[in-house]
């Protein structure tokens, strides 16, 4: 019997083809999930710096050079997949000795870390900040806490973890995320510029 398919066959073949890859592209997408919030805590700046944009590692002229420089970035996007675009990202987070930019820590702050940031993110929803990969301090593990707005309108306040760090199994906020931990939790990778934390940020309007 000759092992060449009959030009019957080829045909057939060709025919159920588009069937077949319309129905791989007929699979419906996962759902989203939003970005679960999370508590602001106690240390959201009374009065915001003066200087309040995207690079925390620059107060003013001031420049800060302890700690571990890192890129955290993302794109803020709705349940659908859409940038929201106008949206306002903001992150605040302790220097490398733990301190944070509040009269309830003490002030004793490092003056040359921001310790605040804020952006406003374009049409493609995208945000970045120059800022440290961050650390602990007692009874908490490395976390940013992040609120997004929309003009007045306050969308999301959550926090943002490293992913591998062992002091999150201890932290009872981290713990009592569950399932969601994972979307609250990304690495600090080594990039082209830098190490660089990517975090999305879903919000359900």
């Amino acid at each position: 019997m000759s092992t060449r398919l009959s030009r019957r066959t080829v045909a057939a073949a060709l025919v159920a083809l588009p069937a077949c890859w319309t129905g791989v592209r007929a699979q419906p997408a996962a759902p989203r999930r939003p970005t679960p919030g999370q508590t602001e805590g106690p240390f959201y700046p009374v009065s915001l710096p003066q200087d309040s944009d995207g690079d925390l590692l620059r107060n003013g002229t001031l420049q800060y050079t302890s700690g571990e420089p890192a890129w955290v970035e993302g794109v803020v996007s709705d349940l659908d997949g859409k940038p929201l675009a106008g949206a306002q990202v903001e992150i605040w987070q302790c220097d490398h000795a733990g301190h944070y930019h509040h009269p309830g820590d003490g002030g004793h702050a490092d003056p040359n870390f921001q310790g605040f940031g804020r952006v406003t993110v374009g049409s493609d929803g995208r945000y970045r900040f120059r800022t440290i990969r961050p650390v602990p301090y007692t009874g908490r593990t490395p976390h940013i806490h992040v609120k997004v707005k929309m003009q007045r309108r306050e969308l999301l306040t959550t926090q943002l973890y490293v992913e591998g760090e062992p002091r999150n199994e201890r932290d009872f906020l981290w713990r009592n995320l569950g399932a969601d931990r994972e979307l609250l939790t990304v690495p600090f990778r080594d990039g082209p510029d830098g190490v660089r934390a990517t975090f999305p940020i879903v919000i359900a309007t």
